[in-house]
């Protein structure tokens, strides 16, 4: 009867999948793989803004106590939401993630605060676009740790103040002059994440190829990251687009010329420019003489948004020295005019 009984057990087990030696259909299904690190032991690059996280997690956590408001400023795709990711694991803390466009009203911002734990994490992404009226409930949420609720109306108003779990709020955002003063005087740690060099890129390739099981050689790890606009996001776009390129028509393995013949197709040139990017250059030297031009005429001649040209398209042809904004508009360098020369 025992055996009876153990043997039903097994059946039964095995039927729904909870223990069983064998493999069974959910045990095939991949995970995603992420080519995200998730601890600053993995985490390339950023070595300033990374030492300053470092000493404050470990002093946050000698303290027991949470750490103090972050906000971390740069161009897209150097990781600001990997930081805030990793920020959590290192804390042991739960990350809630969402971003300013999406909190539309002071109740969608008051619903995730009020579910967050003590020391829990919300980072919220593209922070400079959160509506003023979301905004003004942040303020005592930060340095408070308090979210007031108005009942009522006129002479029969009265205000309800509603104590919140000590959270930690980490903001990311591509354009840091577009805060008010009031919230980003809230922040207490206050980090400008940088574009990465070559060597850093190529240290990024290698590590996602071999996380992607693609055997790639020195020659086109380099000349890859050669091409990603000292951009980590990039970086792993393009990987995984010549990598594509390469199972194809180069026996699975990356190499320089698999590289350049990959992003050719893409339109990447030697620098990393895109065909957007190229463009702009290009409006700017025919269309204005080399300028001075304001942002909104280049806009207009490309029929694109000015704020795609301000944060997509600008940094990197800032850093590269391709262009230079003035007080009278954009004007183009001589190495644009030579670039744009070979290229044509």
């Amino acid at each position: 009867m025992e055996n009876d009984i153990i043997s039903y057990s097994s059946v039964s087990s095995q039927k729904k999948g909870i223990v069983t030696s064998k493999k069974i259909p959910d045990d095939l299904i991949k995970d995603i793989t992420s080519l995200r690190p998730t601890s600053f032991k993995e985490y390339i690059g950023q070595n300033d803004t990374v030492e300053t996280l470092k000493i404050a997690i470990q002093a946050a956590k000698m303290r027991e106590e949470p750490l103090d408001h972050i906000l971390l400023h740069g161009p897209p795709g150097l990781g600001k939401t990997t930081v805030s990711h990793i920020i959590a694991n290192e804390m042991g803390k739960d990350l809630t993630v969402t971003s300013g466009p999406t909190l539309e009203k002071g109740g969608d911002l008051i619903g995730i605060l009020t579910n967050l734990g003590e020391g829990d994490m919300l980072f919220i992404d593209e922070i400079h676009r959160i509506p003023k009226i979301v905004e003004e409930f942040l303020y005592p949420a930060m340095e408070d740790f308090a979210v007031d609720f108005v009942f009522d109306k006129g002479i029969h108003a009265r205000s309800h103040r509603y104590r919140l779990k000590q959270f930690v709020l980490i903001g990311a955002t591509t354009r840091v002059g577009l805060l008010s003063s009031p919230l980003r005087d809230r922040f207490g740690i206050f980090r400008t994440l940088d574009f990465y060099t070559v060597e850093q890129l190529v240290i990024i390739v290698k590590r996602s190829a071999l996380i992607l099981d693609t055997p790639i050689s020195n020659d086109g790890a380099l000349e890859l990251a050669e091409r990603s606009r000292g951009t980590p996001r990039v970086t792993n776009r393009l990987l995984k687009r010549v990598r594509d390129y390469s199972q194809v028509k180069s026996h699975g393995k990356v190499t320089k010329e698999s590289v350049r013949a990959a992003l050719e197709l893409e339109g990447i040139d030697k620098l990393g420019l895109t065909s957007l990017d190229r463009n702009y250059l290009r409006t700017i030297i025919e269309f204005y003489n080399g300028g001075p031009v304001g942002i909104e005429a280049i806009a207009a001649t490309l029929q694109e948004e000015t704020d795609t040209l301000v944060d997509v398209v600008e940094p990197f042809l800032l850093k590269m020295g391709l262009v230079q904004r003035t007080s009278s508009g954009r004007k183009t360098s001589t190495m644009a005019y030579q670039h744009m020369k070979s290229k044509s």
